[in-house]
């Protein structure tokens, strides 16, 4: 059986320290692939770095420090040998809230974090790629490209942004040995929500919420998307990867090719009782 260290013998992953990043980190170690996985706090990635020696590399990162954020990438690429053969941009965070009611600095930051920041290092890593003429660029989008979550005005800005990077990049390495995937999950089964900034002080917000909660409830487990993700790798091939229940990663696609837009934006509103 084919495995991922042929293809991607070093990989850098922002956010491995829970979730989806987790998962992919685990999926990467487990085909022999050396990981440097990020946290804003290294410690919680201790017990990866003690079960894995000399495969699996701590680095300290945080969004909201960009010049911070693209010395450590630089200072991990350096340590795996002058760059890497796969990236995935994976670290967000989630804010809940009507637009109006939440502070505009806070929309403001989450989509300077999860897309300018998250840019720069794409921005470095693409480059690096380029000078080798190899690898593999990942940004773990969201259905929220396509179907943007209501009160999630950054998110779904920032999850829109990334997939359009991914398009417009995918353009740039054609006739190359670089590989870009827009990889879009829907819900799974995280502490994704519980480490959301909420306000839902309204009665359309605690609609809304709940709504987002039983969504959540009945996802699937996240090493499905580590699963996903590494088909994709394999096929070794640019496009947009989605990941996640058979409604969202392939009914919902389907019907908004189908539907007009009216009709998914009325479905949506009633979903979410807004």
């Amino acid at each position: 059986m084919r495995r991922l260290n042929s293809l991607h013998g070093a990989a850098f992953v922002s956010g491995a320290s829970k979730g989806l990043g987790r998962e992919f980190a685990l999926m990467l170690l487990g085909e022999g692939v050396r990981v440097w996985g990020t946290s804003r706090d290294p410690s919680r990635l201790a017990d990866l770095a003690a079960a894995h020696p000399g495969a699996f590399f701590p680095v300290a990162l945080d969004l909201a420090d960009p010049g911070g954020a693209l010395r450590a990438f630089a200072a991990a690429s350096e340590a795996a040998g002058g760059g890497f053969d796969l990236v995935v941009n994976n670290a967000g965070y989630g804010v809940f809230g009507e637009f109006a009611t939440v502070e505009s600095s806070v929309w403001r930051a989450q989509v300077g974090e999860m897309l300018g920041t998250v840019l720069e290092l794409s921005h470095a890593a693409f480059r690096s790629m380029r000078t080798r003429n190899r690898g593999c660029l990942v940004h773990i989008s969201s259905i929220a490209a396509e179907f943007p979550i209501p009160l999630m005005s950054g998110y779904n800005v920032a999850k829109a942004g990334l997939s359009a990077l991914s398009e417009s990049l995918m353009f740039e390495s054609r006739g190359t040995g670089i590989t870009i995937i827009d990889f879009r999950p829907g819900d799974y089964q995280t502490d994704f929500n519980r480490a959301m900034q909420t306000d839902s002080s309204s009665e359309t917000a605690r609609r809304a919420w709940s709504a987002l909660e039983a969504t959540f409830a009945g996802s699937p487990e996240p090493r499905r998307a580590a699963l996903d993700l590494r088909r994709a790798l394999l096929a070794n091939r640019s496009g947009v990867v989605r990941s996640g229940s058979l409604f969202q990663a392939r009914l919902a696609p389907l019907l908004a090719r189908l539907c007009p837009a009216w009709a998914m934006r009325r479905g949506i509103a009633r979903y979410f009782g807004l």
